[in-house]
């Protein structure tokens, strides 16, 4: 029996809330920009409701293309990941976001915690490598906290330090970043948590790095990332 719907109770068309959902988690746009952009061409909607599509259909995609790119991943050898943290700041605290990112600068995993202590460290390599399987080395700053959780692993030879060797991981923050400031920065730990696994997501799927091939195959590239993109959610 094939699954129902996702957009079954809604009178908008699935296109519509596809466009509202990439426009507001691909682009640093905030809710009232797309409600602006929708409306020059010719769609009325609220920026509230941009925010009710993108917290209901935002990671429902995201998994999709999670699920996806780990079944691919899981088929070939996992050279090496690049591990780092940033800081966020939530109604004036400080928290960590935590980053896995592969040898191709694509976001594994995002995992957001209120220390950067051992015990962070250990819980979030657990669950990348629960999800995306072990690597053959990962490159880490020199943070205590790595090199303790990965001896209580018992990984402690698969780590790498040195100089400029994760600028790969700190690369990897600037899209968030530039959406941070979009957003006024978060206001909660859990709204923070969903957003950088979303916008993780989507960021590796339509990233298609075109200073690495022509121009031809860059457009051949971004159409089928579209195409892939209006099918989430039929079933």
């Amino acid at each position: 029996m094939p699954n129902p719907s996702p957009f079954r109770y809604f009178k908008t068309s699935p296109e519509i809330i596809r466009l509202a959902v990439m426009l507001y988690i691909r682009f640093p746009l905030s809710l009232r920009n797309v409600e602006d952009l929708l409306h020059e061409r010719g769609i009325e909607i609220s920026h509230e409701t941009v925010r009710f599509w993108w917290n209901r259909f935002g990671p429902m995609f995201a998994a999709e293309i999670r699920r996806r790119r780990v079944e691919r991943m899981r088929s070939s050898p996992q050279w090496r990941w690049h591990l780092d943290e940033m800081f966020v700041k939530i109604n004036g605290e400080t928290h960590y976001l935590w980053s896995a990112v592969d040898h191709e600068g694509e976001v594994l995993e995002s995992f957001v915690t209120k220390r950067r202590d051992r015990k962070a460290a250990l819980k979030f390599l657990k669950k990348a490598m629960r999800r995306h399987g072990a690597p053959e080395s990962i490159v880490t700053d020199r943070l205590r906290s790595y090199g303790a959780a990965l001896r209580e692993m018992g990984a402690t030879a698969l780590q790498e330090t040195g100089r400029y060797l994760n600028n790969r991981a700190e690369n990897s923050h600037l899209p968030l970043r530039r959406r941070e400031r979009a957003m006024l920065r978060f206001r909660r730990m859990r709204s923070l948590q969903t957003f950088a696994a979303v916008h993780s997501s989507v960021h590796n799927h339509f990233n298609q790095e075109r200073h690495l091939y022509s121009r031809d195959n860059f457009k051949l590239n971004r159409a089928a990332a579209l195409a892939e993109w209006r099918q989430l959610g039929a079933g």
